[in-house]
């Protein structure tokens, strides 16, 4: 009779984030002055923050699903239909909450190296044999580079960004791709775009700002831009099954999709479905001070301060007359919440009428107005057993958690709670509604949060995420587009405000590692905070009169 095999000597678990993977950390239970643990330490914490799954619920996953095919986007359309803007967006997309390489190449900057920047229309026209030939020449310069990226190791998202108006043309990029065995996927997107007023919106707002059209009046900027179109249009190609995996979209409503297979490009054709190239506004504001804030305490669930409250007043009426009203006329307007107490109260004061409106499918029917949504994606990163603590207490007790996070602030997770590459995840599918939604969005919610989509549509690497201030009483209000993110930012409660109420200032900021290299997109920002200006695409407002790590501006959040 044969023995058992030998058992395998124990291997050491790898440390990730903040914790071993399945382990039990050591650590103060949640839920008040009862808890406790073999140190005697107890968490005065009388509001936890409990999640319904309860106190062992596994947390997300640190990373997404891992993509391991490479993939080529060949853009299709005519000038002025979206295709750039729909670029940009797949690439930040995919860059900021899956981690997967992406560049683009965009013929028109290759056209403008070779050729020039205004380039009459006529230049456009294929009858123009020396156009057409200095056309091709950016086009194949493009491909070239496209193809020498997707032979790199560790790549997986090439796009071609270009008219591409004949399938022939088509063909030949496919062609080219095919001889360099590069062993990669190709699908085409087509955007089509027939709406009228979408068209001359998308002209106004994107190409006349092109340096093709720098310092040239608008009329005669719009004249040659439609001429330059009409060149295009005589010989333009749509897409076919011809053309093998492809999707058109049809002014943004009509989707059609062909033979799509595969992770990656299944998840590319699920964010372009949410797409649209209309103006957007988004507000994002944090809850008004919290109990637990002028405690310096983070996480928990506890309800406003008298500051706080009063920030809510004043946040009901700017709602009223800055989110809701777009050009003197009332709009209809979204409000999102997380599902915790604190920013529930700071919606309380905000109007909810019954408005008339008729959307861009042509339909008129009853709107609520800023009818609150609760949202758990929203709700603040969770600290785990850390919650109810302040850094100081987390420092005293965890002195090795305490370090772990200085030293990685974006990928450590707290003791049976989570890290910001979690909460990244979770709020994945709420980045594909805001991409989705056509009215103006409130979101009252946490800095934790906050700090994260604000790091996606201002375009800051997810590294810097934890680090970009979104203080107190303020609102912060974004406008993205084809090139970049429109900012601005209006206080509406003062720190001299708050701390004329006699109450003591509390230390709340969290420590900054001794030496630790600062961010350089932080730096930048509180730049622009103390300066007002533009950076990062965007515009600051007024300069305040606090610093960075200002105790009672910038509240502690997880």
């Amino acid at each position: 009779m044969s023995s058992p095999p030998p058992t395998p000597p124990p291997t050491s678990p790898t440390r990730i984030g903040g914790h071993y993977p399945g382990a039990s950390s050591p650590s103060p239970k949640v839920g008040g002055t009862e808890g406790g643990n073999a140190s005697g330490f107890k968490v005065d914490n009388p509001m936890p923050h409990i999640l319904c799954e309860g106190n062992n619920a596994q947390p997300l996953d640190i990373i997404g699903a891992t993509a391991t095919d490479k993939l080529v986007l060949i853009m299709v359309g005519l000038p002025a239909t979206g295709k750039t803007h729909t670029s940009k967006r797949i690439q930040r997309f995919l860059e900021f909450f899956h981690d997967i390489p992406c560049q683009i190449f965009n013929v028109g900057e290759y056209r403008r190296k070779i050729c020039g920047i205004n380039m009459p229309a006529s230049f456009y026209d294929n009858d123009n044999k020396e156009g057409k030939r200095q056309r091709a020449e950016a086009c194949d310069v493009a491909l070239a580079d496209l193809v020498n990226y997707m032979g790199l190791a560790g790549v997986r998202v090439g796009i071609l960004d270009a008219t591409n108006s004949t399938r022939e043309r088509r063909e030949y990029v496919k062609k080219v791709i095919r001889e360099k065995k590069l062993g990669v996927k190709v699908m085409c997107i087509e955007s089509i775009c027939n709406d009228e007023e979408l068209l001359a919106e998308n002209i106004r707002t994107v190409k006349l700002n092109t340096p093709d059209y720098k310092d040239q009046p608008p009329e005669l900027a719009m004249l040659d831009f439609l001429q330059r179109r009409e060149n295009y249009k005589k010989h333009y190609e749509s897409v076919t099954d011809l053309d093998g995996p492809h999707v058109i979209i049809h002014d943004c409503k009509k989707f059609i999709i062909n033979r799509i297979r595969g992770y990656l490009p299944l998840k590319v054709v699920h964010f372009v479905m949410n797409l649209h190239t209309l103006p957007r506004t988004f507000f994002f504001t944090r809850h008004g001070q919290s109990e637990y804030n002028t405690r310096g305490k983070i996480g928990g669930d506890s309800g406003l301060s008298p500051n706080g409250m009063e920030y809510a007043r004043r946040l009901g009426k700017w709602a009223k007359e800055r989110v809701c009203v777009v050009d003197g006329k009332e709009v209809p307007a979204r409000l999102w919440t997380s599902t915790l107490r604190r920013t529930k109260e700071t919606a309380q004061f905000i109007d909810h009428p019954t408005i008339e409106a008729k959307f861009d499918d042509g339909f008129q029917h009853d709107w609520i107005q800023m009818r609150p949504m609760a949202r758990r994606n929203l709700d603040e990163l969770y600290a785990g057993s850390c919650d109810g603590m302040t850094y100081k207490e987390i420092e005293d007790v965890f002195p090795e958690e305490f370090k772990a996070r200085q030293s990685d602030k974006l990928a450590y997770r707290y003791p049976r709670g989570e890290s910001y590459m979690d909460v990244i995840l979770r709020l994945e599918p709420l980045a594909h509604e805001m991409e989705r939604t056509r009215e103006p969005i409130m979101i009252i919610g946490h800095q934790g949060i906050l700090r994260i989509l604000y790091a996606y549509f201002m375009g800051l690497k997810r590294e810097d995420a934890p680090y970009v201030s979104i203080p107190l009483n303020h609102v912060l209000k974004l406008n993205p587009h084809a090139y970049g993110c429109k900012e601005e930012r209006t206080c509406l409660l003062s720190k001299m405000e708050m701390v004329a109420d006699g109450q003591d200032e509390p230390i709340t900021s969290m420590p900054v590692k001794a030496n630790m290299k600062r961010v350089g997109s932080k730096n930048r920002i509180e730049e622009l905070l103390r300066e007002g200006g533009e950076g990062q695409g965007g515009e600051v407002g007024a300069s305040p009169s606090w610093g960075p790590d200002d105790p009672v501006m910038n509240a502690p959040s997880c």
